[in-house]
């Protein structure tokens, strides 16, 4: 157990300088792992935060609030209160009062850990999406207040379309976050796929979180090129092309493959706030880690006869022979390693990962024919 709960505390160590590599390069948003703490919310296994990891999370979210960032979490696909099996929804009801003791306990400020929701879709349909919805309703009623403070329902891509879900949310006070890329796929047969169509929706959704007094945030994705059948639909791409409507004063959330990295695409296709904060990194080169010197063979010719027989004497080919050079290494303190060097270089074009390693060493092989 102290094992695992150590893992949890390296993990929560590591959200202030996340934070600040965000923070840096003009992103405000951050949507924390629902894995900081492994087995937290375990039947046998689980365990509470407090008191073991109150300091380090009071600690981030001092970090957070100096910054004025959001987050938020986002329970996986099994936390579903809506299931006809009682121990689903004895597991969903445990690993939402673990998220929420995870955000109360960075001590946020009181906008800020309004704004701190936890994103859950209703789930399965189990044959009966109104029988579904009876037993979400009658379960929800039983949540702890705190956890009912952070509930918010998303428009999934299997089963649950926005129709399905506004009237439960404005029944039951629960903020609608509206995925756009969800929509897309499952839709009420009475509007069409696409924006156009869904924005006459927008008030009511609005109002879904301006009644509780929670920033308004909404999700947006695009399929892989090529995809056809819904299944094949739901695969996010690794950057997205263009925004979606949204208002100056809510909050959009990028859910795409390169993460961080789709969002520099935004700002550098659309010249958004920060697009000038980054710059795009040199191949395979890295100036925020820490290298040791390396010794490298470099190649002087030499002429004249003198020079011939004393290579010749060493054994070596006449036309060049070996002398050491160092490639001087270089200190990067725990505090600037992976924040992107002295010219912020953070930013990649898509498919180009590989700029992040090393260059691979060549090896030239001899012609064929030739001595050995």
């Amino acid at each position: 157990m102290k094992f695992v709960q150590n893992l949890g505390l390296a993990n929560a160590r590591d959200i202030p300088k996340m934070i600040r590599w965000n923070d840096k390069y003009g992103i405000k948003f951050m949507r924390m792992s629902s894995e900081m703490f492994p087995f937290a919310s375990h039947n046998d296994y689980g365990y509470k935060l407090a008191p073991f990891a109150s300091e380090v999370l009071a600690e981030a979210g001092k970090v957070i609030a100096e910054l004025g960032h959001r987050v938020t979490t986002h329970p996986g696909q099994f936390t579903q209160i809506g299931s006809p099996r009682p121990e689903v929804v004895a597991a969903a009801i445990r690993d939402l009062a673990y998220h929420d003791e995870m955000l109360s306990l960075l001590r946020l400020p009181e906008q800020a850990n309004k704004d701190a929701v936890m994103i859950v879709h209703m789930g399965g349909t189990y044959g009966d999406k109104e029988a579904t919805i009876e037993r979400f309703k009658q379960n929800y009623s039983g949540l702890s207040q705190g956890v009912k403070n952070r509930l918010v329902l998303e428009n999934d891509d299997v089963a649950w379309s926005v129709h399905d879900l506004l009237p439960v949310c404005e029944e039951l006070n629960i903020p609608l976050v509206l995925d756009f890329h969800h929509h897309n796929i499952v839709f009420d047969s009475s509007i069409r796929e696409g924006t156009q169509d869904i924005i006459q929706f927008f008030d009511r959704i609005r109002k879904t979180w301006t009644r509780k007094g929670i920033r308004q945030k909404m999700h947006y994705s695009e399929q892989t090129a090529g995809a056809i059948t819904p299944r094949d639909r739901r695969k996010h791409s690794a950057r997205v092309k263009t925004l979606p409507p949204c208002a100056p004063d809510m909050d959009l959330m990028i859910e795409a493959k390169d993460k961080e990295q789709a969002v520099f695409e935004l700002m550098r296709t659309f010249r958004l706030p920060g697009w000038h904060l980054f710059n795009p990194i040199v191949p395979n080169e890295r100036d925020d880690e820490s290298k040791k010197p390396t010794a490298k063979s470099k190649k002087e010719k030499k002429t004249g006869d003198k020079g011939k027989k004393d290579k010749k004497m060493e054994g070596q080919d006449e036309d060049h022979i070996e002398a050491d050079a160092e490639i001087p290494g270089q200190v990067v303190s725990d505090e600037d390693f992976g924040m992107g060097g002295p010219e912020n270089r953070v930013y990649w074009p898509e498919g180009m990962e590989e700029w992040l390693k090393p260059k691979k060493r060549e090896v030239k092989k001899g012609k064929k024919g030739s001595d050995k």
